[in-house]
């Protein structure tokens, strides 16, 4: 079969997240809660680090942007997933299925370098703590902002180059709820073990390196916490800790899917749904509830809400 017939594809079928219509109904209030969680709970970060003076520092500026980043992650798949639980059959046309692969992978890969931009940070703040200012200028910030979405961009691009003049053939069914290239590559009139080591190589390139630079920064870390003031040692944990917990919960599934595919759909798929709406549900509430900045700006803003609803 020739490339040229790739143009006879226009849609693709999603398997979706389960069979029976009962459970459909089910997952879809669930998971419309979830998305709406994400949204106003990533939103609310947002507003509050832009409003409140208090949160003007390089790692509320690098927290906001992660919110940011966290709803786009989500909303990549799940509004369609959503709208799918109510659908029969789910179709998705080809330019949706790629579009959903540039994003998801764009969009995967800024989350993971902000979380490296994010313990650089800390590293600077608790081992440089007399330079921080001077290391950690706003310039500097919004460079390694856009630097993280200048990788990503590039990243996102040669993943979906090589799936997009893919030779197709067969029943052009994806079992998931969004399209994600190794299912893609299933499908293609081709031997596709060395399009599977690319993936693997090149995804396992962002994610790999950026896991061990994050595990040799918190280690780093750490070990110069241990050596710090009870007062200070206790400040730098609790914000650490947040920080690892959100590094587990994001990198775990993402390895175990990209990296070192297990092959089992059943958890696939669990994997695909907690990094991608799970993952950015979390990370607020973490960041909220283990952050005492956060957590008097929430109360601020809470009282300041309570107030006006009290003179009016």
């Amino acid at each position: 079969m020739d490339g040229s017939n790739r143009s006879l594809v226009s849609e693709f079928v999603l398997l979706g997240l389960a069979r029976s219509q009962n459970l459909q109904v089910l997952l879809f209030i669930i998971f419309l809660v979830v998305y709406l969680l994400i949204l106003s709970g990533n939103t609310i970060v947002m507003f509050l680090i832009i409003t409140d003076k208090n949160l003007h520092s390089p790692m509320y500026f690098f927290l906001a942007n992660l919110s940011f980043v966290d709803m786009w992650l989500s909303s990549a798949t799940t509004p369609k997933m959503i709208t799918d639980f109510l659908k029969e059959p789910k179709i998705i046309s080809f330019a949706g299925c790629m579009s959903q692969v540039f994003f998801d992978h764009c969009v995967g890969a800024v989350e993971m370098l902000l979380l490296v931009v994010m313990a650089y940070d800390r590293y600077v703040a608790i081992c440089k703590p007399l330079h921080y200012f001077t290391i950690m200028s706003l310039k500097r910030c919004a460079g390694l902002v856009l630097t993280s979405w200048a990788i990503a961009f590039v990243h996102a691009m040669s993943q979906l180059l090589a799936v997009v003049q893919l030779p197709l053939c067969g029943h052009m069914e994806i079992d998931s709820f969004f399209c994600d290239i190794p299912l893609i590559i299933k499908l293609a009139c081709m031997d596709s073990h060395i399009l599977d080591i690319y993936m693997n190589v090149d995804c396992g390139f962002v994610v790999v390196t950026c896991f061990i630079l994050l595990l040799i920064s918190y280690t780093y870390i750490l070990l110069t916490v241990r050596q710090s003031s009870k007062a200070g040692a206790s400040k730098a944990l609790s914000t650490c800790t947040a920080h690892i917990t959100v590094v587990m919960i994001f990198f775990v599934p993402c390895i175990f899917i990209y990296v070192w595919p297990l092959s089992i759909t059943w958890l696939d798929k669990f994997l695909a749904v907690f990094y991608t709406v799970f993952a950015p549900l979390l990370n607020p509430a973490i960041y909220t509830l283990r952050n005492k900045e956060m957590r008097n700006a929430v109360k601020k803003l809470k009282n300041h809400f309570m107030d006006y609803k009290g003179n009016t």
